[in-house]
């Protein structure tokens, strides 16, 4: 399991964000905190409300230099109309191979709609030098983050 103090693990996947594009986490890392904030699903209840949050507490992160990501394992195509939908400013990473989830170790279970595997809700705050400085991880289903201590871990490693 990734802790705090570990080496985050890089990944590549799809990111959504005015068109779809190549994402490779290493090519984010070093000016700035990396919030790595993992979700089951686009288009669900608690889910567009966490990336809502994280949406209306941008200017929180950008003042330090963060940048959010939300990672999912919906299809990138998904993940542009949901960014679009719900204004989101930040990019949602596609990880439809669980290579990011799996790297994580935040593989959940989700048995509806023909989906058996997703991402567990859960934040990982990377700083500029690769390493986790932030983990969050839900227990039990519904359960957001503590938004204020994301971003205190935010401000902490800027």
């Amino acid at each position: 399991m990734v802790d705090v103090g570990d080496p985050a693990p890089g990944f590549t996947a799809s990111l959504a964000h005015d068109g779809i594009e190549p994402f490779r986490l290493a090519d984010h890392l070093g000016d700035g905190p990396v919030v790595l904030a993992f979700f089951p699903a686009a288009f669900s209840n608690t889910c567009t409300d966490e990336l809502c949050t994280f949406r209306d507490s941008l200017s929180r992160f950008a003042d330090v230099g963060g940048v959010v990501f939300g990672v999912s394992t919906d299809l990138p195509h998904a993940l542009q109309a949901y960014r679009e939908r719900y204004d989101l400013p930040f990019g949602l990473v596609g990880d439809p191979d669980h290579r990011a989830i799996e790297a994580y170790d935040v593989v959940g279970e989700f048995e509806r709609y023909g989906v058996d595997t997703v991402a567990t809700r859960s934040v990982f705050v990377v700083d500029a030098d690769g390493l986790v400085r932030y983990r969050w991880i839900a227990e039990g289903s519904g359960v957001e983050p503590d938004y204020d201590a994301v971003a205190d871990a935010v401000a902490a490693v800027a």
